[in-house]
């Protein structure tokens, strides 16, 4: 397990870091809704608090639209499955709340800044909570919840966003 980072290991991973924020920047400029989501491991053996703590904090400032977070677990067959599973299992799940955490706080951020905007939304069919509402979703894979016909399923329509919600956005058709 790795105990200590060397200098130029840690300045080559702030470098990546760096490439990966503007990256991300340069995509956001060219295509402003853009939703960038990641799969993230807490946990990993030999993660520190610190190191835990950065990937926080840089997850915070990413803004992604989803992140699914997973505690580590050894798997047979690869390189880590051989490595000393030295983080307790409460550390783990307290680090997954936390960036479980983060996200809900960036999904929240990102819906209150589409409210009153016009979204396209494909309708998949009736709701999965009231089967009296349709659910679609935006070109950004956010769930849209709306009253409608059901003829509308299958087909792309525009929708005002009018509502934040947990899991999903409410909207109204337009037309």
């Amino acid at each position: 397990p790795r105990t200590t980072q060397s200098r130029s290991s840690a300045a080559s991973d702030v470098y990546k870091r760096q490439e990966y924020e503007s990256a991300v920047r340069r995509a956001r400029e060219a295509i402003p809704d853009l939703s960038i989501t990641t799969d993230l491991l807490v946990g990993f053996p030999g993660e520190t608090e610190q190191e835990f703590e950065e990937g926080r904090r840089f997850c915070h400032g990413m803004g992604f639209a989803g992140i699914h977070v997973f505690p580590f677990s050894s798997r047979p067959g690869t390189p880590a499955a051989n490595l000393h599973d030295d983080t307790p299992h409460e550390v783990k799940l307290r680090r997954l709340q936390h960036l479980q955490g983060v996200i809900n706080h960036s999904i929240q951020r990102i819906s209150e800044s589409r409210m009153g905007t016009v979204q396209r939304i494909l309708v998949e069919g009736p709701s999965k909570r009231d089967d009296s509402e349709l659910m679609g979703r935006t070109e950004c894979n956010r769930a849209v919840n709306l009253v409608g016909p059901s003829s509308l399923t299958g087909q792309m329509i525009d929708v005002r966003l009018t509502e934040t919600r947990s899991y999903s956005l409410r909207g109204e058709l337009i037309g």
